[in-house]
């Protein structure tokens, strides 16, 4: 059953999301802050490209990491390696396995293309640097989207290491 949002919840962006949103790099991951309960079981990532579709791609996957302060990885896609991904598509990822969430708390879904030109993603509108605190709006609270490493193949890396803000948020799903 799909994540309902309370669109109260400071961590809960996808009523924003009406932007075609250049949230990828190649070979980036780009990171998605997302409220799980405890007891969800995870079978399946979303994501909805916007205009841009992945030009000549040679890897791309999504990835579930935990809520811990180094988020570690959970649990992954296959790599979809030359699958094409069009524009305007809603695209669903089973993970390899199904995971039932231990502990109610904000997880992670890692998104990454590595391609000649990386699709975009329907997401909350763009920020300009300094409008949006995404490095958290109250102490220990998490940002909305980050980016980490670089190069990336066909594995998701172990965690997510030397997070960077990102001030595009892209629209995720879980089922």
């Amino acid at each position: 059953m799909p994540f309902v949002p309370n669109i109260g919840d400071l961590t809960d962006y996808r009523y924003l999301a009406t932007a075609n949103g250049a949230a990828l790099t190649s070979g980036v991951m780009t990171s998605v802050s997302f409220k799980l309960g405890a007891g969800q079981k995870i079978s399946n990532i979303s994501v909805v490209s916007a205009t841009t579709a992945a030009g000549t791609p040679t890897h791309w996957w999504f990835a579930l990491y935990s809520a811990a302060a180094t988020p570690a990885k959970v649990a992954q896609t296959a790599d979809q390696t030359t699958t094409a991904l069009g524009a305007n598509t809603l695209v669903t990822k089973a993970l390899a396995a199904p995971v039932t969430i231990a502990v109610s708390g904000i997880y992670w879904i890692g998104i990454n293309f590595t391609a000649t030109t990386v699709p975009t993603l329907l997401s909350a509108p763009a920020q300009a640097a300094g409008l949006l605190n995404n490095a958290g709006i109250l102490t220990g609270d998490k940002g909305l989207a980050v980016t980490s490493g670089s190069g990336l193949l066909g594995v998701a890396p172990a965690t997510i290491a030397t997070p960077a803000a990102s001030l595009v948020v892209p629209l995720v799903f879980v089922s």
